[in-house]
């Protein structure tokens, strides 16, 4: 998913971080980093572009806030493969906890 490929990047997870607590404009975005600010447009560009944040101008400002609907769709996604992983790390569970071995023999407490 090109959501996730985006916040791979350590600065652009801190960026939605940032914004997680409400918008800001890119320039306020812009003095939090020690990275150029070109170097911060371009990680905004690219979380834009993976729809993650969206932008509103205001007068001579840029302003930024997550995107709240692909938020959820990230979350439902996970949501999914937790739930897939959740049922087979049960049933591991299950068979651990019955003594089963993958080769069809009994653990060696249960040997005749």
């Amino acid at each position: 998913m090109e959501a996730f490929a985006a916040l791979a990047d350590d600065t652009r997870r801190q960026i939605v971080e940032l914004l997680a607590h409400g918008d800001q404009p890119a320039g306020a975005i812009a003095e939090r980093f020690t990275v150029s600010r070109p170097a911060v447009s371009r990680h905004l560009r690219v979380l834009r572009e993976a729809g993650l944040v969206q932008v509103e101008p205001r007068g001579t400002q840029r302003v930024y806030a997550l995107t709240r609907e692909r938020f959820d769709e990230l979350a439902d996604w996970l949501d999914d493969v937790r739930r897939f992983w959740d049922q087979r790390l049960d049933a591991l569970g299950t068979e651990v906890s019955r003594g089963r071995r993958t080769d069809g023999t009994a653990p060696e407490g249960n040997r005749p």
